[in-house]
């Protein structure tokens, strides 16, 4: 079993460090917010993908029947609440780092919604289900295991992208700078929705 958790464990960082939505707004929450704030929705991000994990295992003969429409309406509702979060990136107002309000800051629960919409965590969820769980003697205790495991990974995928935003923190104190890095995180929310139409 040993080997399998190595596979389920390497699976899961490449999926959870791995650019995408949930990463990009992790880093410019850290950004602008400051590394504590932004802990908060990576613990929501990742509870939630955690949640993914164990629900399509769970589910999964029948997520695969209605997966179109799934995955349609996935599409949809993440494609607009992403779009909604790069306006407000991309246009945030120029303040000082010491005087950003906290309030403002993605939370825990938006962290979660955002995970719930994002089609990368199912997809990537779903396909380490195929892989390391269905054809497992005892799948039920695969399951756990990859949820598990799942948890960690997202974790410290999502903690990373943070640790990030903290590091860059140090250089916006210029209004310039901080619009700039704005504009950046926005473009790049944007190009990651564009891959989820491709």
């Amino acid at each position: 079993m040993e080997p399998l958790w190595i596979a389920m464990f390497t699976f899961a960082m490449i999926g959870a460090v791995s650019p995408g939505p949930v990463n990009i707004v992790a880093t410019s929450t850290s950004a602008n917010y400051g590394l504590k704030t932004s802990l908060w929705y990576v613990l929501g991000a990742s509870i939630t993908y955690a949640t993914i994990v164990f629900c399509s295992g769970s589910l999964l003969r029948f997520l695969a029947i209605g997966i179109p429409d799934i995955a349609w309406l996935m599409k949809i509702v993440g494609t607009l609440f992403l779009l909604y979060l790069a306006k407000k990136i991309a246009f945030a107002p120029y303040q000082s780092i010491e005087s950003i309000s906290q309030d403002k800051a993605p939370n825990a629960w938006q962290g979660a919604f955002l995970q719930c919409i994002n089609p990368k965590a199912w997809l990537v969820a779903m396909s380490g289900i195929s892989l390391y769980v269905v054809d497992q003697p005892s799948s039920y205790i695969a399951l756990l295991i990859f949820t598990m495991i799942s948890l960690a990974a997202c974790l410290v995928g999502v903690a990373s992208w943070a640790f990030l935003g903290q590091a860059i923190r140090k250089v916006l104190h210029s209004e310039v700078k901080q619009t700039m890095f704005n504009r950046g995180m926005a473009g790049l929310l944007v190009v990651s929705i564009a891959s989820i139409w491709l």
